[in-house]
């Protein structure tokens, strides 16, 4: 039995289909204020797939006043990663205090085991019990259905895309999504970048094809209509109603150029409000890694601004 696919301290895939996950270090929820000022609690969203989730709640908030709700989908290449993880812990909480919201962040199926579109069927999958639970679930009592916000990272970005699809032309569904935050999000197609292209890119070229392998149906090749958003038929009149977006992208990212061209892209599709926010000097999903640094607090107050701005 071979290693056949590799991200070195994290996933190793083999010949016969068996898959290794590393796990980083992850923290417990705890329905007790954090020194972050956050409370946090797990819930299952679908036990028979499985689909889980953790909720954070700021410890204070302003009495009888009903709270934002932000669905979060972490990153990974659709293959690894964990709203468990330490990273998307801190910054989960963390946000929830700076934006004085409610964080519902999903722990959605992974492929190679569970390849795309599943993703996106498990975290829409979210909003459908979010929007039943409000009146059993002591974390979402506060929450406004009427304010949702989606946001993720990395592949996490891309699947706020495809949920807000979904969402839009779900007329039974029991919430309302007010805006898009995707940080760094992650696309592809067959047709490379000048980025992409570089010789001193080759790795990163490497390891995104890999992700990309592992993850889209087989059969299909980067011009999937997940990895490449050019593809997917969405009429004129849907990209109307399309919520407004705030794209996050990060100056030292290889996938830097990806996240403007999708920021251009729904420009001109006439999405009425499209804003690019760059964090300069900064690495992919750098929130995750550093969820206490002065960047990361940054992001955090703007990602608070835009959702307040609605």
């Amino acid at each position: 039995m071979s290693v056949i696919a590799e991200a070195p301290g994290y996933l190793q895939v083999f010949s016969d289909g068996s898959v290794k996950r590393f796990t980083p270090e992850i923290v417990f929820a705890s329905p007790e204020p954090s020194p972050g000022g956050f409370k946090s609690k797990d819930v299952i969203i679908d036990p028979s797939k499985p689909i889980t989730g953790r909720i954070f709640l700021p410890h204070s908030t302003d009495s009888g006043n009903l709270l934002p709700v932000m669905v979060y989908f972490h990153g990974g290449g659709f293959c690894i990663g964990s709203t468990t993880w330490l990273g998307y812990h801190c910054f989960l909480g963390g946000f929830s205090v700076a934006s004085q919201s409610i964080v519902l962040s999903i722990d959605y199926r992974l492929a190679p085991e569970n390849r795309l579109p599943i993703a996106y069927e498990d975290c829409y999958s979210s909003l459908e019990w979010l929007s039943h639970q409000v009146g059993n679930e002591s974390f979402l009592r506060e929450a406004d259905l009427s304010r949702v916000f989606l946001s993720g990272d990395s592949a996490g970005g891309n699947i706020v895309h495809q949920v807000a699809i979904k969402a839009m032309r779900d007329r039974a569904l029991r919430l309302k999504i007010k805006r898009l935050l995707p940080i760094h999000p992650y696309f592809g197609s067959e047709e490379r970048t000048e980025r992409e292209k570089a010789d001193q890119a080759a790795s990163d070229v490497a390891s995104n094809d890999m992700f990309w392998r592992l993850s889209i149906p087989e059969g299909f090749n980067r011009d999937y209509y997940g990895c490449n958003f050019e593809i997917q038929k969405v009429s004129e009149a849907e990209w109307k109603e399309f919520p407004a977006v705030e794209v996050y992208v990060a100056g030292q990212d290889f996938l830097k150029e990806r996240g403007v061209m999708y920021a251009g892209f729904l420009k001109r599709k006439g999405v009425k409000k499209v804003k690019l926010v760059e964090a300069e000097g900064e690495s992919h999903v750098f929130h995750v890694f550093y969820p206490e640094s002065e960047a990361t607090l940054l992001l955090q107050q703007q990602m608070s601004e835009f959702m307040k701005s609605c």
